[in-house]
């Protein structure tokens, strides 16, 4: 029994050797990919046309990254598909932190609305930072005569007729709180989406339709100007610089809180020690109450988080919004 020990102890003490040298060779490695990285541009892919909240959130923290990277941060808008198109280019770039994807709430909605979204959000992604959240809200044109929520319904109601409705896409959170509308009210909507935030308000001011659902942030500056007017916010609270628009409880639909909500994600097999540095970066620039500020009046609430509070949101919003599809009956495209 001694000399079965006796011949094993130097092979045992190999392998500790081997386990210890593997192990300090991950953390030197780690290290390394955390004070190499970034030596050159890093690329945020918004799967989304310019001017929409996903693009405006994208481009606020970008400055900041830029400072703390040392490197540029360039934003490549990739709309199309619900956003799919974007998605599935950063899915397939190289796991190497220089692809990184700023998306909206389409990324958890796409899998349940699209027969083949073409990327898995849990398989495909590693999650980064949650940015921030905005409330939708219901928008009308001045020239529309409608001053509440109420007024709208009780005018559908009298017209018979579908209510055309402008959104920001198919499938995104503002088309689906028309689609909880419709549930709560029995008023039937067209829907009239457009690919992208921007071109949704556009639509709006030219009076292709009088009404419309988007994200906040999109819509807050022709708010504020008078150039649309807001019946009811999603919210659960009242925006802190629009205290006269009610939320959809005060308009007389209880527990009705929509959110479009902006996270940062890197394609899987990043390195993880890419990931926390740009997270930890991420989280710092929305620290920054200079940052904060601007991003909270253009109509974004900071909710920064990491990797881990990034994926429970994933894990809790990919079911949620499936139950509502299929509840409001929406073809999967």
């Amino acid at each position: 029994m001694a000399e079965t020990n006796d011949a094993t102890a130097p092979i045992a003490r190999r392998s500790v050797l081997a386990m210890a040298l593997a192990t300090a060779a991950t953390g030197v490695r780690a290290q390394s990919a955390d004070v190499a990285y970034p030596d050159r541009a890093v690329r945020f892919v918004v799967p989304a046309a310019p001017g929409g909240p996903t693009d405006v959130m994208a481009r606020m923290i970008s400055a900041g990254l830029t400072a703390k990277f040392g490197q540029p941060v360039i934003i490549l808008n990739r709309p199309g598909a619900g956003g799919n198109i974007g998605v599935v280019q950063a899915a397939k770039s190289p796991p190497d932190g220089y692809t990184l994807l700023i998306s909206s709430t389409g990324f958890v909605v796409n899998p349940s609305l699209f027969k083949d979204a073409g990327y898995d959000p849990f398989k495909d992604f590693l999650p980064v930072a949650e940015l921030g959240s905005s409330p939708n809200v219901v928008l009308v044109h001045p020239s529309s005569g409608i001053d509440s929520l109420r007024q709208l319904i009780e005018r559908a109601k009298a017209d018979k007729s579908a209510l055309n409705v402008i959104n920001p896409g198919q499938g995104s959170t503002p088309h689906l709180t028309a689609e909880l509308l419709r549930l709560r009210t029995g008023i039937p909507f067209e829907h009239i989406p457009y690919n992208g935030a921007g071109l949704a308000i556009q639509a709006l001011l030219a009076k292709t339709t009088p009404v419309g659902v988007t994200a906040l942030p999109p819509a807050h500056a022709q708010i504020k100007s008078g150039a649309l007017r807001a019946l009811a916010v999603t919210a659960d609270k009242r925006w802190f610089d629009m205290p006269d628009v009610p939320t959809m409880a005060e308009a007389g639909f209880p527990d009705f809180v929509s959110e479009t909500f902006q996270g940062m994600y890197a394609p899987a097999g990043t390195p993880a020690a890419i990931v926390q540095r740009v997270a930890r970066d991420t989280l710092a620039v929305l620290a920054d109450p200079a940052t904060a500020e601007k991003l909270r009046g253009v109509g974004f609430d900071v909710r920064a988080s990491g990797p881990d509070g990034l994926a429970r949101r994933v894990a809790h919003e990919v079911p949620m919004w499936r139950d509502l599809i299929k509840k409001a009956g929406i073809e999967l495209q």
